[in-house]
């Protein structure tokens, strides 16, 4: 459910990055906001670059925001107090950012025990049986607005082409469609970055470029 609210006019200050200056844009809705960032290095693209590009647009703009950062929260067990907040955070917000690395062709360990200790069964979806051996999931978030953010070490040809898109393909058409029943136009609200620890500074802005175009589209709706 999206909340009303008059509409009003910010001023969002564009960092260096896009070199834009000041955009001035209305917004009409006030969505809850909810940034899920997997990195452990603060430091890096991922979580210096993209996950603070995104959240100061978004503080900027003005509309709530929440955080879960999955490697500066406490992962050890017991985490069940831990997974029912971060379960109240989903329930909570209605625009959601997920943020992460690939490595080994998946996401980080801990973004990948979000999706199984928090999207679990009974909370984001239930399995439906078709016949006594099949079941299909039934999905309880449809309504979430998603976008995702995923960064390799390695260059867009080899993972497209001899490993078929694989990470994207599983977490898109998979993972959030098939499960989650979000649209499969997700695929290209989940972007790729190449080669990150290896381009060149100004192929790092021109993908901050890319993350603030989404972020003030994002706002705007």
């Amino acid at each position: 459910m999206i909340n009303f609210c008059a509409v009003v006019q910010h001023r969002i200050n564009i960092n260096a990055f896009s070199g834009i200056g000041f955009v001035k844009f209305k917004i009409n809705y006030f969505l809850k906001n909810l940034i899920v960032v997997g990195h452990p290095d603060v430091n890096s693209f991922c979580y210096n670059g993209i996950f603070q590009t995104i959240k100061s647009l978004i503080e900027k703009s003005g509309q709530e925001l929440k955080i879960i950062d999955l490697y500066r929260d406490s992962f050890t067990r017991p985490r069940d107090k831990v997974i029912a907040n971060y379960q109240n955070l989903v329930t909570w917000c209605e625009r959601m950012y997920i943020i992460s690395p690939v490595w080994w062709f998946r996401l980080t360990p801990r973004t990948e025990i979000f999706f199984d200790e928090v999207l679990t069964p009974g909370f984001a979806y239930k399995f439906v049986n078709i016949t006594k051996t099949y079941a299909y999931p039934k999905p309880f978030l449809k309504d979430k607005i998603v976008r995702t953010y995923i960064t390799h070490g390695a260059p867009a040809l080899p993972v497209k082409t001899l490993y078929l898109n694989s990470v994207k393909l599983r977490l898109v058409m998979g993972v959030y469609t098939f499960v989650f029943g979000w649209k499969p136009s997700l695929w290209f609200k989940t972007k790729q970055f190449w080669s990150v620890p290896f381009i060149s500074e100004n192929k790092r802005k021109k993908y901050l470029r890319t993350v603030h175009k989404d972020i003030i589209s994002d706002l705007k709706k």
